[in-house]
């Protein structure tokens, strides 16, 4: 089972070494660049604590992305109306650009994992992640 974290790791690091060139020219950081792409592309995850627990990056890196990303205009806070300690991050109008731009380039991503495989080598391929995302649900509810 040693290859199947091999694939997962090559494909962190094919990403990585995409988003590369882009986040030199935008000035942001790669973790910087993953905050708000995850932001943007998540709107259902609103807040520091979303971040650590879904992209599991350690909260002292996303405090002090955060505090980048706000003080470069790209993130304001927002205090929730029903809990002024809840803070949620909201993307700027600056951002917008750079979040457009990321969206290209993960779609370029994407379409080059793919690149040599036919129409039914893609579906066969989500139709078994989605088999395997169900598995992994029942083991974590323990039904298996």
């Amino acid at each position: 089972m040693n290859a199947g974290m091999e694939f997962v790791q090559k494909i962190v690091l094919g990403y990585d070494a995409f988003c590369k060139p882009l986040c030199r020219e935008l000035g942001l950081s790669k973790t910087s660049f993953d905050i708000l792409m995850f932001l943007a592309n998540n709107p259902s995850y609103k807040t520091a604590r979303d971040i650590v627990e879904v992209r599991h990056i350690k909260a002292n890196l996303v405090s002090v992305h955060i505090e980048r990303l706000v003080r470069e205009g790209y993130l304001v806070r927002k205090a929730v109306q029903e809990d002024r300690r809840k803070v949620e991050l909201i993307c700027t109008e600056q951002a917008a650009s750079v979040v457009e731009r990321g969206r290209e380039l993960q779609n370029s991503f994407f379409n080059c994992l793919f690149y040599d495989t036919d129409n039914n080598m893609r579906q066969a391929f989500f139709s078994t992640m989605k088999i395997i995302e169900k598995n992994v649900d029942a083991i974590l509810e323990e039904k298996i």
